[in-house]
């Protein structure tokens, strides 16, 4: 069998010769066929430089794309599964933080006939606050999406070329690749594995990326909060109905009393507030849509020596024709 090891990047120039030699002392000692495909995500250090010189110094097993500019992970992601070629395919982050030690479990496990071979970390050493915050985000959002979200899971996998097939034929541009994984099934196997600290260089996820995150997670795979909508607003109906009755009946045995000013202005405010709120909520499934329509590529490939393998079956019309005509 033949390994591929995805491993999305940006900015880690500082981490990225010790990662691709823990990797590769770990790949010699298991002795099995592979190729590292590494991809750029529009680094602003000297990532794209580090990924040249391993691509010469590993001619045959190295390969990498870099991005146009920053697209994200999500897109990263896709781009290295669209470059792999290996019947087994592992996402790894390039900071260590996924320890190349379980390598040897994943292909272990995969052996076993697994499609996807999942490393579970812990939440050990993590800030207490942080901690509490992600279960209870997990235990609410399982309560409304249409898969389940693990907590401590994220892309640390191994999968299967069946897996990574049935990932590259979903066509949606806005890629929540957690939901993904759990989506597409198959025979799944979870193992779980201590946090390991970032080597190097700064972490990417800050608050308003972990918010941001979370809100895709919450939107990406179930239509319920526009339900919520409906039950909120009959829900207010049905309180305006009651206050009004109050009201009615205040007035018939104390007669009319001086206007509520505070109560008025407190139920101004809080049905704009409730408006705003779904509007928004409406206004980003509107945006998802747009976005959808529009089928612009998930991301340009400015320069790299894996071009042919990024035009996949796979890949989409307009990823083909931006791959291949901006690949150097």
């Amino acid at each position: 069998m033949k390994l591929s090891i995805v491993v999305p990047c940006y900015n880690e120039e500082a981490v990225l010769a010790r990662f691709d030699e823990a990797v590769r002392a770990v790949l010699a000692r298991l002795g099995v066929a592979h190729e590292l495909c590494y991809v750029d995500d529009g680094s602003t250090d000297g990532t794209l430089a580090r990924l040249r010189g391993l691509a010469q110094q590993h001619r045959g097993t190295t390969r990498y794309l870099s991005f146009s500019r920053n697209f994200g992970k999500e897109a990263a992601m896709l781009a290295g599964l669209r470059a792999a070629t290996g019947d087994a395919v592992i996402l790894m982050d390039a900071d260590l933080q996924h320890p190349p030690d379980l390598i040897e479990k994943m292909l272990d496990l995969y052996q076993l006939g697994h499609d996807q071979v999942v490393a579970r970390r812990s939440r050990d050493g993590e800030r207490r606050l942080r901690s509490a915050l992600s279960r209870c985000y997990y235990r609410a959002v399982n309560t409304w999406v249409e898969v389940e979200l693990a907590d401590g899971v994220g892309d640390f996998r191994l999968l299967s070329r069946k897996a990574v097939d049935a990932l590259l034929a979903l066509p949606e541009y806005n890629r929540f690749s957690k939901g993904l994984f759990s989506w597409i099934g198959f025979d799944t196997v979870t193992f779980d594995y201590r946090n390991a600290v970032r080597e190097a260089g700064e972490t990417k996820w800050r608050l308003g990326a972990l918010v941001n995150y979370g809100i895709d997670g919450m939107l990406s795979f179930n239509s319920r909060p526009l339900r919520l909508a409906i039950y909120a607003g009959l829900g207010l109906a049905g309180l305006a109905g009651l206050y009004t009755l109050w009201i009615v009946a205040a007035a018939v045995v104390g007669g009319v009393t001086a206007p509520g000013y505070v109560t008025l202005v407190a139920i101004i405010v809080g049905l704009g507030g409730l408006q705003m709120v779904m509007l928004g909520l409406i206004g980003e499934y509107i945006g998802r849509i747009y976005h959808e329509a529009k089928r612009r590529p998930h991301y340009l490939v400015k320069e790299g020596n894996a071009a042919e393998a990024a035009l996949s079956a796979a890949a989409g019309p307009a990823d083909a024709a931006t791959a291949g005509s901006q690949a150097g």
